[in-house]
């Protein structure tokens, strides 16, 4: 895959059309697939991702950046991943921030891809889930009793200004998260509660 090299068509916003050319190469069979990664090495050094979204005809996909296109020209290289983007997993991202490719942007030391998720993954199959009801217990008296939640189910908690609704699922994220030994901050309105 990553041997054929794309070339910038056409730029308009965040969509990015790639042509593909090889020489006694059959290009179809060597397109990157839909949600492919490819890269674009900016002038500057900074990479940018994008993904396939479409085979539009004539050895040509139709990519959406994951950053600002600013910059990019027609005639650009374009360098196939062969897979899709990947996020890290496991402890070494709790509590850090990133983009949505994956790189942290905490300032913090750079995150290991080795056992990454692909963003585009199979469902869990049918006889893995649960179909029983199951209660999800919140560790809130008034909510357990008057108002129990079910696990996998949408919840809304309404009231008026000032009368605690954000607290009160501060301690439903707590309570749940203590229990994973997870860390977690829940922002909202510019406050975060460690």
């Amino acid at each position: 895959m990553s041997q054929i090299v794309g070339h910038i068509s056409q730029v308009i916003g965040p969509v990015v059309d790639v042509y593909f050319e090889g020489k006694d190469i059959d290009t179809d069979l060597l397109l990157p697939s839909i949600h492919d990664a490819l890269t674009i090495k900016r002038p500057d050094g900074r990479t940018l991702v994008v993904e396939v979204q479409q085979h539009i005809g004539e050895d040509t996909v139709r990519t959406v950046a994951m950053d600002s296109t600013d910059g990019l020209q027609r005639g650009m290289e374009v360098i196939p991943t062969g897979h899709p983007i990947t996020m890290p997993v496991g402890n070494q991202i709790k509590g850090r921030l990133m983009n949505v490719v994956g790189d942290a942007v905490d300032g913090m030391k750079p995150l290991s891809k080795e056992g990454a998720y692909p963003i585009h993954r199979e469902p869990p199959k049918f006889e893995n889930l649960s179909t029983t009801q199951e209660v999800l217990f919140t560790g809130i008296k008034v909510i357990d009793l008057l108002e129990p939640y079910s696990k996998g189910g949408k919840i809304g908690l309404f009231g008026g200004a000032g009368v605690g609704k954000n607290r009160t699922y501060h301690g439903v994220d707590q309570q749940h998260c203590q229990e994973a030994q997870r860390f977690f901050r829940v922002c909202r309105s510019g406050r975060t509660y460690p």
